[in-house]
């Protein structure tokens, strides 16, 4: 393998995606490609971002799971209110199942508390779709660098932290981490970590961990790290 690049928090942006292999000239028969979580939610199109990656991980990259892939799967699997409503009113999955070419009225939930039902969605690719999520690792450990979709417990080696912790840790991660091998991960947008509202730019902390979430969904860039160069790609 020439490189190892690592690509995080698409959230539904296929077209950037695209654009993002593209300008780093991704080779999946040189390179090994590493896909933190979060391809889904918000932006326009979460099915065809799932559909990309399901391809790229057939080709050879490495694909871990994000807190909005844990959210959509409590959402189907668990079919709670509280579940439910955190997925689809208040993080985006409204957006992912309309890209399944359901209409706002196929998402609607029924009643409340007791008598909440969930709706019945009538897309085989979604449920395709869940199970591949449920089949995904929540980090990968290599001799120098972890690859991680939010981050670790600071005192905790990967292996022993909790999957939750693993998908939506923040700031006791990013200022605790004193391990020895560089963590990269996503979940958290760069512009926070180097508290510049302009700034999406790959995010190096002094303590080994290397923020990537560029916040393309919010207006900001997706961001591409060839790890193996240390060189950035980003659209826009």
């Amino acid at each position: 393998m020439e490189r190892t690049i690592a690509i995080s928090d698409i959230h539904g942006e296929q077209d950037k995606l695209t654009r993002l292999l593209k300008a780093a000239s991704y080779n999946p028969d040189r390179d090994r490609l590493m896909l933190l979580g979060d391809y889904i939610d918000r932006g326009p199109d979460s099915k065809g971002v799932l559909d990309m990656v399901i391809s790229l991980k057939r080709q050879g990259a490495s694909v871990l799971k994000g807190n909005h892939e844990d959210l959509m799967m409590r959402a189907l699997t668990l079919k709670e209110e509280e579940h439910w409503n955190r997925w689809v009113k208040r993080n985006g999955g409204d957006k992912t199942l309309l890209s399944y070419g359901m209409f706002e009225r196929d998402i609607e939930a029924k009643g409340e508390g007791d008598s909440f039902r969930m709706p019945i969605l009538y897309s085989p690719d979604l449920w395709r779709h869940l199970e591949f999520i449920q089949s995904l690792d929540h980090f990968i450990e290599t001799d120098e660098h972890i690859f991680v979709h939010a981050g670790l417990e600071p005192a905790l080696p990967p292996v022993e932290t909790p999957p939750h912790t693993l998908m939506w840790i923040r700031g006791p991660f990013h200022t605790g981490y004193a391990g020895s091998k560089k963590v990269v991960f996503g979940h958290t947008p760069t512009r926070g970590l180097h508290d510049d509202p302009e700034n999406n730019f790959v995010y190096y902390g002094s303590n080994n961990i290397i923020g990537i979430d560029g916040g393309a969904v919010y207006g900001g860039q997706l961001n591409a790290l060839d790890i193996t160069n240390d060189i950035v790609y980003y659209v826009r």
